[in-house]
């Protein structure tokens, strides 16, 4: 885990009244996963003014990996998953996409850690909302 990028990704992007609860959960093995299922409620936790949600069909990573792209992204990324083999790790954007994308978990793929990332919320019914993240320089 890599706390001092995980605060950089909640102080810039989520709201106010829930960044030291989650810092605070991020920081716990034990609580970790709570964050990730605050995140199936982006509206409530992310600053609404950041959120852009990804029309369907949106399903295939490497066209969201383009559309990141068009914001800034570059070839890295830090993820906060549910999914334990890509949670907490810097990996490259692609392959954090490609773990992230359609398997139905929760996962921020942050990209530039105060300004970009890309948000998939757990899989109930139909498709899992998407969203791409971006607060503007």
């Amino acid at each position: 885990m890599d706390l001092e990028r995980e605060k950089m990704i909640v102080k810039s992007l989520f709201n106010k009244k829930y960044q030291q609860r989650i810092l605070f959960e991020l920081a716990s093995t034990n609580k970790r996963l709570k964050v990730t299922c605050r995140l199936n409620y982006p509206y409530e936790v992310i600053r609404n003014q950041y959120l852009i949600q990804i029309p369907p069909p949106n399903s295939y990573y490497l066209d969201i990996l383009d559309l990141l792209k068009e914001y800034g992204a570059n070839d890295s990324c830090y993820a906060i998953s549910n999914k334990s083999k890509i949670d907490g790790k810097h990996l490259t954007l692609t392959e954090g996409l490609e773990h992230a994308v359609g398997h139905g978990l929760p996962s921020l793929i942050s990209c530039i850690p105060d300004r970009l990332a890309y948000l998939e919320c757990e899989q109930e019914y139909g498709p899992p909302d998407r969203f791409i993240i971006y607060r503007e320089k």
